[in-house]
């Protein structure tokens, strides 16, 4: 089958691999019909790389239909049409009861010290081949897969693999109050969806953050009020402005480690590309540090005893924090990766003909697995538009 393939740092390559089998009777394998490309896949497009080997599939927004199913998998059937969440869980362990199914501890990868195994996401989260390729092995698949009926087109399900519950979760860990105001840092993918949740859900102000025209349009012209970060040199200000003076009551960082922020962290992560991996790896364990471009505005611009979400992937050990502000102005943060099933049954509903939440033309570009490399390139630099990138093997 082809595949995207991490061949190293800004190199991902379609390559031939072997098809994925059986392994376990609570397996299934599934043909990718569209397989999205995420915010999340820059990371090891470039940060993460030291945790990465050549050879690696990546990828975990699947959407797909059942080829093959384990003897255990009894809920399957060749010919299903199912999306599968970027996590893999058990569903009867006591994290999984929990709704927490990203701590699965049937799939945790202990000896990295990480939560549940990722589809396509590096050692940390258990080299698990990914999704961006024609077939996928579903570990667990008598409880990941989310059947879904025929009839529309992917676009109105494929986000429940990562997008939509990770916008939701967002949303439901920023504690909105009656009334409240949002400040929603990053319009991309999961900032934009998080903005069109809170409206939706009726929050009286959606402000969202960002420096890209096409992502500010896009949003303002759905009735978020954007801000331009180029046309403030204290964003946390102009919300402030907005806001009575006070601060956004919840503020949603949907950038992560992203962020435009610090130039030398910026080359320090660059750096890293060049070491050995027996070096790089042991420094990003113990020494790596984020740009935290989106993190200490956030904490600025939320007012004193509100909430920062924090739904935009981090991975430094040793970021330094203004512990002294957010003790003293009294904030509550939230975060982590997105417990997909915990909350398929509350967006489903909104996944019928009336579109409210603009999922089926959510995509700005649908492209064949051979474009990949090329559609990495263009999201990484955010040129042709580039907000959403779907590919379909």
């Amino acid at each position: 089958m082809k595949a995207v393939v991490w061949h190293g740092p800004r190199d991902v390559r379609v390559d031939t691999v072997p098809d994925p089998t059986i392994q376990e009777p609570t397996d299934a394998i599934v043909r990718m019909t569209t397989t999205g490309l995420c915010g999340s896949d820059l990371h090891l497009y470039e940060v993460l790389g030291p945790y990465m080997r050549e050879g690696d599939i990546i990828g975990h927004e699947p959407m797909g239909i059942v080829e093959a199913v384990g003897d255990d998998v009894t809920d399957l059937a060749v010919g299903d049409r199912v999306v599968i969440p970027f996590q893999i869980a058990c569903g009867r362990c006591d994290q999984c009861n929990r709704g927490l199914q990203t701590q699965c501890e049937t799939t945790q990868v202990t000896e990295e010290d990480s939560g549940a195994a990722l589809f396509g996401y590096t050692k940390l989260y258990g080299a698990v081949p990914g999704a961006q390729a024609e077939l996928l092995r579903v570990p667990h698949a008598d409880y990941g897969p989310i059947k879904v009926p025929e009839g529309p087109a992917d676009d109105r399900f494929v986000y429940l693999s990562d997008v939509l519950p990770t916008a939701w979760q967002s949303v439901e860990y920023a504690n909105v109050p009656d009334g409240g105001t949002v400040a929603v840092l990053g319009l991309g993918p999961i900032g934009a969806m998080a903005c069109r949740i809170l409206q939706q859900r009726g929050v009286e102000q959606v402000i969202g953050i960002d420096l890209v025209d096409e992502r500010l349009a896009r949003e303002a012209a759905r009735g978020t009020t954007t801000l331009d970060l180029r046309d403030h040199d204290d964003i946390a200000e102009a919300v402030r402005e907005l806001t009575k003076g006070r601060g956004a009551d919840s503020v949603i960082d949907a950038v992560g480690m992203e962020a435009h922020g610090s130039p030398a962290t910026k080359l320090a992560h660059r750096l890293t590309q060049f070491l050995p991996k027996a070096i790089s790896e042991p420094f990003m364990d113990h020494a790596g540090v984020d740009r935290l471009g989106a993190m200490l505005p956030a904490i600025d611009m939320v007012r004193r005893g509100g909430t920062v979400s924090l739904i935009g992937v981090y991975g430094g050990m040793v970021d330094p924090l203004p512990m002294m502000t957010m003790f003293d102005k009294q904030i509550t943060m939230r975060m982590g990766q997105a417990n997909v099933k915990h909350w398929v049954d509350d967006i489903m509903p909104l996944l019928d003909d009336t579109d409210v939440l603009g999922v089926d033309d959510f995509a700005t570009h649908r492209l064949p697995l051979d474009e990949a490399p090329k559609a990495y390139e263009m999201f990484q630099q955010k040129t042709n538009g580039a907000i959403k990138v779907v590919f379909q093997p």
